[in-house]
Parts: C-alpha cells; sequence; structure tokens
C-alpha cells in the first residue's frame, strides 16, 4: 500500500498552532527554536500566541506554515509509536511543496526556511508593487470559470489560478478584475465567490518580480535528486526528476496555476491509497473529500490528533 504525505499551503495558519505540539514534544519545540535561530526573530511565539493579522501576513505566514509542518513532521519521525509510517510519495499546495521537498529529503530544513522566507518577502513586495486580488469560485468547472475570466476581465488580467478540486477553482487578476468576477459568478451558475484575504495576484504574472527573486535564491541552494520518495509538481502533476527540474517548478509556480485536483488523481491512478495531511488546519483533507469520496485522508494538524494516529494506524 502506497502512501503519501500532503503539507498545507499559505491560508492555513492559525494563532495558536504548533503550541501544544511544542510543549508536549522536545522534538517540536527543538524545531522552533532552530527556526527561530535562522529567521531572526521569535517566529514561535507569532505562531503560538497570534496575533493573528500579523501571522496573516505573506511574509510571516509562509515561514510559519512550513515551520510548524515540519515540526509535526518531526514528532512523527521521532515518535515511537509513528516513526514506521513512511512516504513514498509527498506533495505540498503552493507553498506546501517546499515542505514536500524537506519531507523527501531533497533539501535541508535551514535552506527550505530561508527560501520560504525569501518567497514570502519577495511576493509581498511584488503585491506592494501591483494591484492584485485572487477570488474562490464555488460551484463552477473550469469551462465556466474560463467564460467568467472571459467577461469579468474587460481587458485587464484576470485567469483561473489554483485548480483545488471539482467545483472550487480560485481566480487571480487585477483588483477590479477580481471584484467583476465575484459580482458576475451567479450569472454563470455559481453557488458563491469569495475574495480571499491575500497580499495579490498570486499564480499570475504579476509575481514575475519575486519568480526573479526566488530564481536567483534557487541558483544558490543545495537542492539533491530526487532518490527514494517521490515528489509531484503543483505546475504539471509530474513527478520531479531532477534538482534542475524542482529550481524551475518552484520559480514557475509563483506566475502559473496550480493543478492539485490533478496532483491528487494522479497519486490515486498510480495507487496510492493511504494519505496523511501534515501540518495546520484541514484544507487538504477537505479538498480530497471533494477530489475523491471514498478516499481516506488521516489529518494531523494538533496534538489530540497526533495522539490518536498510532490506534489510527495500527
Amino acid at each position: 500500500m502506497k502512501t503519501a504525505f500532503l503539507f498545507p499551503g499559505q491560508g492555513a495558519q492559525v494563532a495558536g498552532m504548533g503550541a501544544e505540539i511544542a510543549r508536549s514534544f522536545p522534538a517540536a519545540a527543538q524545531i522552533f527554536q532552530k527556526a527561530n535561530d535562522i529567521v531572526g526573530f521569535d517566529l514561535s511565539q507569532i505562531c503560538f500566541q497570534g496575533p493573528a493579522d500579523k501571522l496573516n501576513t505573506t511574509t510571516i505566514s509562509q515561514p510559519a506554515i512550513f515551520v510548524t509542518s515540519a515540526a509535526i513532521l518531526q514528532i512523527l519521525r521521532t515518535n515511537p509509536e509513528t516513526k514506521t509510517i513512511t512516504a513514498d510519495v509527498t506533495a505540498g499546495l503552493s507553498l506546501g511543496e517546499y515542505t514536500a521537498l524537506y519531507a523527501a529529503g531533497v533539501i535541508s530544513f535551514e535552506d527550505v526556511l530561508i527560501l520560504v522566507q525569501k518567497r514570502g518577502q519577495a511576493m509581498q513586495a511584488a503585491a506592494d508593487a501591483t494591484e492584485g486580488a485572487m477570488v474562490s469560485i464555488i460551484g463552477l468547472d473550469e469551462e465556466k470559470v474560463r467564460q467568467l475570466c472571459a467577461e469579468a476581465s474587460e481587458g485587464e488580467l484576470l485567469q483561473a489560478v489554483n485548480f483545488n478540486c471539482p467545483g472550487q477553482i480560485v481566480v487571480s487578476g487585477s483588483k477590479a478584475a477580481c471584484r467583476r468576477a465575484a459580482e458576475l459568478a451567479e450569472k454563470y451558475g455559481a453557488i458563491k465567490a469569495v475574495p480571499l484575504e491575500v497580499a495579490g495576484a498570486f499564480h499570475t504574472e504579476m509575481m514575475s518580480s519575486a519568480a526573479d527573486t526566488l530564481k536567483e535564491a534557487l541558483q544558490k541552494t543545495d537542492i539533491s535528486d530526487p532518490s527514494n520518495i517521490k515528489i509531484i509538481a503543483n505546475i504539471n502533476a509530474q513527478y520531479y526528476e531532477s534538482a534542475k527540474k524542482i529550481a524551475e517548478g518552484l520559480t514557475k509556480q509563483l506566475t502559473c496555476p496550480i493543478l492539485w485536483q490533478k496532483c491528487m488523481e494522479r497519486l490515486l491512478a498510480d495507487g496510492v491509497e493511504k494519505f496523511y495531511e501534515i501540518g495546520p488546519g484541514r484544507v487538504l483533507t477537505s479538498l480530497m473529500k471533494r477530489i475523491n469520496r471514498k478516499t481516506k485522508v488521516i489529518n494531523i494538524s494538533s496534538l489530540d490528533l497526533l495522539k490518536g494516529i498510532s490506534e489510527i494506524t495500527n
């Protein structure tokens, strides 16, 4: 039976995340302490105590989610009851792909943390320099969302960028075009349109300056070729074959759509039967219910769920 580890992306953060786990497991506390030393400020305190508005910023939420996910992963790896749980493949939604690469052993903890901190800063800078937004369209298929974007764009940037699950597609582009898309969504039969609380138009050309910054950082990062554990890429739902492809994929990810539904369908087609969502929140667990109702995802986002994991897996 093949097993996949899944890691959440931006938006999964919540004030208090990781606090109970760090108090209960020295291995997790060490991860947070190591992270504080690398980033140069008390990241753990923002994770554990907030305030939410600080944690929700692009620059803080990205390293915070990675570190919380890595801390939970560390407990899985070191706790006698769970260390037999291993992954054949890893996947992460957008930012979560960095955690997936760390979990697969191709980039070190320190290097991933430095990268996601730079990524968050670069995306914030690109967002500050542009007028972008994102809207989640609920209840429409891909074709209808493309028609909606065509009408709502009015010559401005607007495109479908996050193909999360059937009936949930996120569009991204100029603020005015996103506003029009939200207003027109009902006309196309959408159940609702939800403006996302993000800094800018992620996964579009509005992030090209961030992609340039990230490309430079990746050139200086030590990345190994994948070996025992496969990693699936957001941008094309294919497995990464080399360090070079990983650097290219992470760069393209900032300006290209995220094909999460296709990634999960590929894993299911390739015989993955057991999925663990490792990190804050339940976003990926919920998406999988929409992608394939019969697939079970074991969510490990809290101390209670961690304590129950040995019972679930045995």
